[in-house]
């Protein structure tokens, strides 16, 4: 086997495991349920690379290149449409959230007030002060 020949398997194998990577964003876009930290312009452009990678792979002939760009793209626009369905759902979530935290944070506050008869003594003690 020829060092070209090692090169070519070699590339094959980084360029799908290129290709599954964008599985490790879903995996973390389904855990937080949100793509707000995703740019979906970044994606599109990689997906347009992509396309054109296919493209020349297939002019040329060289089925590696088409191929494992080709999965690559497949994964890219799963990717993309996980964001956009998540970034849809994501305000009425968040919005959700928010006011499941606001009603957290008025029952704390509600808890800790002050007892009713402490309300009645208008001036605090001062420390170091003696009062006549």
């Amino acid at each position: 086997m020829s060092t070209s020949d090692l090169l070519a398997a070699g590339a094959t194998v980084a360029g799908l495991a290129m290709a599954v990577s964008p599985v490790l964003q879903i995996r973390r876009m389904r855990r937080t349920r949100s793509s707000n930290d995703l740019s979906l312009l970044y994606l599109s452009l990689l997906s347009l690379g992509f396309v054109v990678w296919v493209s020349y792979g297939v002019s040329i002939a060289n089925w590696v290149v088409a191929g494992t760009n080709a999965a690559s793209l497949t994964f890219m626009l799963v990717t993309i449409l996980v964001a956009l369905r998540y970034r849809r759902g994501g305000a009425r979530r968040a919005a959700a959230g928010l006011a499941a935290e606001t009603e957290a944070k008025a029952a704390r506050v509600a808890t800790a007030a002050p007892p009713a008869d402490a309300a009645a003594d208008p001036e605090p003690p001062v420390v170091g002060r003696r009062r006549d």
